[in-house]
């Protein structure tokens, strides 16, 4: 049951909709009231909110998981890179819970008491892994903060200046946050929400695209006097694209982060103004920031440019470009799951494991120009881990007080200038980069399929013709070959061969048995008395020697005429028997008109080869070009003959 009491300052009615709020911000004289039992009390005056971009307000409503809740309360806290909101929300079952609000990313959690001892914040270091609650965390963030401002409803007093200490931990299906600015420290667990999910009503008038609303701050670089903007009051540094200083916005002087840029400095000219907008997977985007930054690895200097994108509800993108290879990222709510315990390990996102490319120990950023969330500094590092699965890549950066996760994808330059209405701006690609999809896979794939089906083709061509339409028995017929024959030959009964010339195959099937028999074959054409002569021999052996058997030779033999035309035609047989073993010998007889050749069948497979050959051999080489910028590079032979020596 909801509490309304007189506020003591202005005597305005204030309200508390839940039983576990003890403190409220009078919203008429900005009073912070506490709460004790049915009497208020004023401990002072609550600094007035920074104006932001948030579409949230006080009593504005949604859902979760089919539960309506309704915004009651709010923090406002500061930290090194910016401010986040935390909204206090009550929902119709009388639970309360906070709805983490940071950049345009939402993250939902609740408290939760566990019994496991909670770690205390100075074992703690950003990636490290942990159990707690049965569940494996990984802590993602560090963060010194302080409230500077509050609203409505909250569960535990506060203040300006009121010390904020949270620790960020992670997993594959979880948000957990433990606040050690209570003792002992809380813990909250929930997750990362889409803001369309939440189906938010009563929202700020007009603040559905953010950036449409708010009135942009205008002042002079305080280094060289050129103009500058900030669209809000969340933009916490701009960079001046004129003399490279950085300025800290929030600062009513505007000070200096960091120095303009030196004579020798090089200037990098950003491929996509800043300013342009444009319309990037179907949403309006526009290009508000622009950094550069360097890593060096053996005295050579490496250069990349990262955009940052303003989008719808406060949302933001990256583009990243280096050598003319772009990507679309975007961060990551949920980190990756490891495989293993290194970093070299693989790591798996939704349903797609990806491996270790590289590792970039120092990643600084050596040029800032427009408008940034948070205080970039020139000068500033961070270690960068990336895994691939192209066209996916996957990124982690790491400080010593926050780890951050985010997933690109390859986009072509094309899809880029089209995005935003460029021309002449984008250049071609160098060489193969991490992500880059390989243009000779689906290629590949294609002449691997019509491969196998040109060949299982030419299979059952070569089949058909050689044992169906080409094979066909002429003749079979049985003889016995004696040394006591009276004719000195045995001739065979008369065979048809029809159509075109072709090739004759007669097999000799015999009966020999330790022994040997020489067969004077001709193939006679009756018409013409043309005849093809042959002399073959044919010999059959075999017995046991030390307990194990043996043979040798055949008791079969089979001789082809080739190119035979057609007519009527006979065998001739003249058979030579062994003398030292003179007895009769069976002989089967057959012949066969034979089909196609097998040389044609070979010089066709081997032309069909040749294209999965070569699709298959460049789709290796740019894989080799891809592994060869890596920390895997592949080792030649050359390299490991060095090694060894």
């Amino acid at each position: 049951m909801a509490l309304t009491a007189s506020c003591p300052s202005c005597g305005a009615p204030v309200v508390f909709q839940s039983a576990s709020s003890i403190l409220a911000v009078c919203e008429y004289c900005q009073s912070t009231l506490v709460r004790h039992d049915q009497a208020l009390e004023d401990i002072g005056k609550m600094a007035a909110l920074v104006e932001d971009r948030s579409p949230l307000q006080l009593g504005a409503e949604g859902s979760y998981k089919g539960v309506h809740f309704a915004l009651i309360g709010r923090i406002q806290i500061k930290y090194g890179q910016g401010t986040w909101n935390e909204w206090h929300l009550l929902f119709d079952d009388m639970r309360t819970g906070w709805l983490s609000e940071a950049g345009g990313e939402y993250v939902l959690t609740f408290a939760r008491y566990v019994e496991d001892r909670l770690p205390e914040l100075s074992e703690l270091k950003v990636g490290q892994r942990f159990v707690l609650a049965s569940q494996a965390w990984s802590v993602s963030n560090i963060e010194q903060a302080e409230c500077i401002a509050g609203q409505g409803e909250l569960p535990f007093k506060v203040g300006a200046g009121y010390p904020v200490v949270t620790v960020d931990l992670r997993n594959s299906a979880n948000f957990a946050t433990l606040d050690y600015s209570e003792t002992p420290p809380l813990f909250f667990v929930g997750e990362a929400v889409e803001f369309k999910s939440l189906r938010m009503t009563n929202l700020r008038d007009g603040m559905a695209i953010p950036t449409a609303t708010v009135a942009a701050q205008v002042f002079r670089c305080p280094s060289c006097g050129a103009p500058l903007q900030a669209r809000s009051k969340d933009i916490l540094a701009v960079g001046c694209a004129t003399c490279g200083a950085v300025i800290d916005t929030a600062d009513p002087n505007h000070r200096v982060l960091t120095a303009a840029l030196g004579m020798r400095d090089e200037k990098y000219t950003p491929r996509i103004p800043l300013g342009s907008k444009g319309t990037l997977e179907g949403k309006p985007v526009e290009v508000i920031g622009f950094l550069v930054k360097q890593s060096k690895s053996d005295g050579i200097a490496y250069d990349w440019r990262e955009y940052l994108l303003a989008g719808e509800n406060g949302t933001y993108r990256w583009l990243t470009e280096y050598n003319g290879h772009w990507n679309i990222v975007d961060v990551l709510s949920r980190p990756p799951t490891s495989s293993g315990i290194t970093e070299l390990d693989n790591v798996r996102f939704g349903d797609q494991s990806f491996r270790h490319f590289a590792t970039t120990p120092v990643a600084e950023v050596i040029q800032v120009a427009g408008e940034f969330t948070w205080r970039v500094r020139r000068g500033e590092t961070c270690r960068v881990l990336d895994y691939v699965a192209p066209p996916l890549m996957l990124s982690r950066e790491s400080t010593d007080s926050e780890q951050n996760w985010s997933l690109g994808t390859y986009v072509a330059p094309e899809v880029i200038a089209e995005a935003f209405k460029l021309s002449g701006r984008m250049i071609a690609p160098i060489g193969v980069y991490a992500n880059q999809p390989n243009p000779w896979q689906e290629t590949n794939r294609r002449v691997f399929k019509l491969f196998w089906k040109l060949a299982l083709a030419a299979i059952v061509l070569q089949v058909f013709f050689t044992y169906i339409a080409g094979g066909r028995t002429l003749l079979r017929q049985d003889v016995v070959l004696s040394p006591q024959m009276e004719e000195a030959s045995v001739v065979t009964r008369e065979f048809e061969v029809r159509g075109k010339p072709r090739k004759i195959v007669v097999r000799n099937s015999t009966s020999l048995d330790n022994n040997w028999i020489g067969l004077d074959l001709m193939l006679v054409n009756k018409a013409s008395g043309q005849a093809w002569p042959v002399t073959r021999e044919i010999a059959y052996y075999y017995g046991r020697d030390g307990g194990e058997s043996w043979s040798e030779g055949s008791r079969d033999d089979e001789v082809v005429f080739l190119n035979i035309p057609p007519g009527t035609y006979y065998l001739t047989v003249d058979p030579d028997i062994a003398p030292e073993k003179p007895v009769p010998v069976r002989d089967t007889i057959e012949v066969r008109s034979g089909g196609a050749g097998w040389s044609n069948f070979v010089m066709v497979m081997i032309f069909l080869s040749i294209f999965p050959v070569f699709t298959l051999m460049r789709r290796a080489a740019f894989e080799t070009g891809r592994w060869a910028e890596s920390d895997h590079a592949p080792v030649s032979s050359g390299d490991s003959s060095e090694e060894d020596d």
